[in-house]
């Protein structure tokens, strides 16, 4: 591949904000409005999290990706569906009758989201030099968060000022302007001269190869199962506000348009990190670093200040995580059905969230909040210790 193939790794984050934008309306705004509307807390969470959980399952169709059209088209048709669910939802009668629909809407659009960044994930191991992997890794992470922020933020306040119809379209809006940056990239074709079952064949044969690696098996066991950095907490912050006497304008200021921008702000340190010093030191410091922010909002006095600071600068460091995490994927995958494999790990990263969100929720109910931040930290700093230690037992230090 000739230097003029490579891309610049900041547009990386244009892309992704369109996706970030969809799961930040479903995540955010949404929920709000419907209870609004009378929908019971439960039921609003259960088609939340049936939207969200598209995300467990994009590897499924991941292979789509890899195996028919070019990247950009996909990217292209992911944008427009997004969109199209968006504003559908919009239109949508919000009633607890038409509860049912409206999770289907919730769902096709999440699931429209995933082929927003499939593609995403093809072009950084494409185009992206392997030195900017780092920096692509965090404008990836910058555009997801920021993202979120946006369509949560900007779609809520539209949704109260306006109306939920006027969000919809100034979204939408949005996420097409961000998503023409695609055409400043090159294309990534698909291999015209093999058939599906001949690329399927060799898919598996390279994703067997791929495990087969003993630091790919690493990363697959201590980056997508370990709870290092998962930045759990942030799932329960509003539910636990109370301990700390933050208002309602606190948490809905703190949680939601400023967590998105310094998490972004941390994404892009974190990718600075680990093109400079390596995606171990980069991941191992951060997961750390999370803990130790934890232990300090544990023992600080329980005010509405330190909660509003604890927040943000976990969210901070969570971005430099989760930058972490997608520059080691990128690493892990090598180029070919680069979109399969990404989404395949990228997945299996989300378990981790999964049960650490779990597990604090059930440690807050069975103690206290100090105890489970406590908890979390201690959870996190173990499996550093142990992933450091298999990692340099193995002699992998140099090859990340």
């Amino acid at each position: 591949m000739n230097t003029q193939q490579f891309t610049k790794p900041y547009y990386i984050f244009f892309m992704v904000l369109p996706a970030g934008i969809s799961s930040g309306f479903v995540t955010v705004a949404l929920p709000f409005i419907l209870t609004k509307n009378g929908f019971p807390v439960a039921e609003t969470a259960g088609i939340i999290a049936l939207g969200i959980g598209a995300n467990l399952w994009r590897f499924i169709w991941g292979p789509v990706t890899d195996l028919t059209l070019s990247l950009r088209r996909w990217f292209l048709i992911g944008v427009l569906v997004s969109v199209a669910m968006l504003i559908a939802l919009c239109l949508t009668p919000l009633t607890i009758q038409g509860a049912v629909w409206l999770t289907f809407i919730v769902f096709l659009s999440q699931v429209a989201a995933t082929f927003i960044m499939l593609p995403v994930g093809g072009f950084m191991a494409h185009r992206i030099e392997e030195n900017r992997r780092g920096s692509a890794g965090g404008w990836f992470q910058a555009g997801n968060l920021g993202g979120t922020g946006l369509g949560g933020g900007a779609g809520l306040w539209l949704s109260t000022h306006y109306s939920i119809t006027v969000a919809g379209l100034v979204l939408g809006v949005a996420s097409i302007l961000f998503a023409l940056v695609v055409f400043l990239i090159n294309d990534v074709k698909h291999a015209k001269d093999s058939t599906i079952k001949h690329e399927i064949l060799l898919m598996g044969k390279d994703i067997i190869a791929m495990v087969k690696i003993p630091l790919v098996v690493f990363v697959l066991v201590f980056i997508c199962f370990a709870p290092i950095g998962t930045g759990a907490a942030s799932n329960l912050w509003s539910s636990i506000a109370g301990d700390w006497n933050a208002d309602a304008d606190t948490v809905a200021l703190v949680t939601g348009l400023l967590s998105g921008l310094v998490s972004a702000l941390g994404c892009i340190l974190g990718g600075f990190i680990a093109d400079r010093w390596g995606n171990w030191i980069a991941y191992f410091g951060a997961g750390i670093l999370l803990a130790l922010v934890a232990v300090t909002m544990a023992v600080l006095p329980f005010q509405p200040y330190y909660y509003a600071g604890g927040v943000l600068l976990y969210a901070f460091v969570s971005g430099m995580c989760y930058t972490a995490f997608t520059s080691t994927l990128l690493f892990s995958i090598g180029k070919k059905h680069a979109a399969t494999k990404y989404s395949l790990l990228s997945s299996l990263g989300n378990l981790p969230v999964v049960y650490m969100t779990a597990f604090n929720g059930w440690a807050h109910d069975k103690f206290d909040s100090k105890f489970m931040l406590l908890a979390e930290a201690a959870t996190g700093l173990f499996f550093v210790l142990v992933a450091m230690a298999i990692l340099n037992q193995l002699k992998f230090k140099k090859l990340v």
